[in-house]
């Protein structure tokens, strides 16, 4: 077994704000990890929607095979739509940025208009656009990522996890924090004193910290908001007066050279 540093876990997001994917082995691709954030939900307006408005978005399961992706709510319902699906184009917009997207059609948009109980529609991100992350960020490299909040991964420690979850007095999964690696054998917060991760031949910049919203309130299996925890925790001791918030993880674009390579759960790393 190996006893250094090594990664813990695997999560995509293939629609922005609906439960993730554990994975034993991901693609990298320039835009992060094949699939995630690649589709997204928008209100009639285009405006993205996300657990902070709509907290039964926890409830939406998805699934990816090699065609299709595939979304289901217990009790509900589920639909499949294919990997490479292309649509009518409409604008959307998530966070400061207006994209053109895929739209995913009626049965989509009936079917989470439903379950929402609002107009709702589901996009993939069209891969002949590109949105970028803030190069203020990533020390000047041009990072595409599709839907995320805007870095293409995000990296949390186990460690991290378990020292927040020892504060707040209760386990805290790692679904409240989404991230795409978990790094495992490393100390906790051990991602905020390094510049890079090298995992294999994938090698990440870490840059902005994860600033946390309302959703790491909410219980992940049920949608719940089971008080202020973790934020009232984490405000103790990692606000960042400069970001103007409680920091948690960091977000981290590609070096050259990630692309096209595998990550495997269990690889040793580096930080550095």
């Amino acid at each position: 077994m190996n006893a250094g540093p090594l990664l813990q876990g695997l999560y995509v997001h293939p629609i922005k704000s609906c439960r993730g994917i554990t994975l034993q082995r991901a693609q990298v691709v320039a835009t992060g990890l094949a699939h995630d954030r690649e589709w997204m939900l928008v209100d009639a307006s285009g405006r993205f929607i996300t657990q902070r408005e709509q907290p039964r978005l926890t409830q939406v399961a998805t699934a990816l095979d090699d065609a299709f992706l595939h979304v289901g709510i217990d009790g509900y319902g589920d639909i499949r739509l294919p990997l490479d699906h292309e649509g009518e184009l409409r604008e959307v917009e998530v966070w400061r940025s207006r994209v053109p997207a895929f739209d995913a059609g009626a049965e989509a948009a009936a079917f989470f208009s439903g379950w929402l109980g609002a107009p709702a529609r589901l996009v993939r991100f069209d891969p002949a656009q590109r949105r970028y992350a803030n190069r203020a960020w990533t020390g000047g490299i041009a990072a595409p990522n599709l839907f995320s909040d805007g870095y293409p991964v995000l990296v949390l420690s186990e460690a991290s996890r378990l020292d927040l979850s020892a504060r707040v007095g209760r386990d805290l999964p790692v679904e409240r924090f989404r991230p795409n690696l978990l790094l495992g054998n490393v100390s906790a917060y051990a991602e905020d004193a390094a510049a890079t991760v090298q995992v294999g031949s994938v090698a990440l910049r870490l840059g902005k910290p994860c600033t946390r919203c309302v959703i790491t309130t909410l219980d992940p299996d049920t949608g719940e908001a089971g008080g202020d925890e973790p934020l009232r925790t984490l405000r103790r001791y990692r606000y960042d007066a400069g970001l103007r918030g409680v920091t948690f993880g960091r977000n981290a674009v590609l070096l050259p050279g990630s692309a096209g390579q595998w990550l495997q759960v269990g690889q040793p790393l580096q930080l550095r």
